[in-house]
């Protein structure tokens, strides 16, 4: 799994580059809380390049949008693969989430 970012304004962005499943979800879930405790409460994870995700994938995902909820933050989705938009629609996901089609378009929601 390759974890890289970047900030946009004062959103930030985490593009992911693997696959999110058992074995990676825990570097997903350190780099995501070494953003939150940095103070930023608007991310973007950008699933561009995930191919797959994961029961433990969404587990993460989803205890993410709960904690930046809490801090009064968000988690959006973009530029999610067909295999895993479907994997977000079967669990339901696609309820709790904003997801969007690509980087641009989820920057200019916040």
């Amino acid at each position: 799994m390759e974890i890289t970012g970047k900030t946009v304004n004062d959103v930030e962005i985490v593009f992911l580059n693997g696959r999110l499943d058992a074995y990676n979800s825990n570097l997903v879930e350190n780099k995501l809380n070494e953003i939150i405790d940095s103070g930023k409460l608007k991310i973007i994870a950008d699933l561009a390049g995930v191919e797959y995700i994961s029961s433990s994938g969404l587990r993460v995902m989803l205890s993410f949008l709960k904690k930046l909820k809490k801090s009064e933050g968000t988690l959006k989705l973009s530029s999610l693969q067909p295999y895993v938009l479907e994997v977000f629609e079967i669990a339901g996901f696609t309820q709790l989430f904003q997801i969007y089609d690509d980087e641009n378009e989820a920057v200019s929601s916040f």
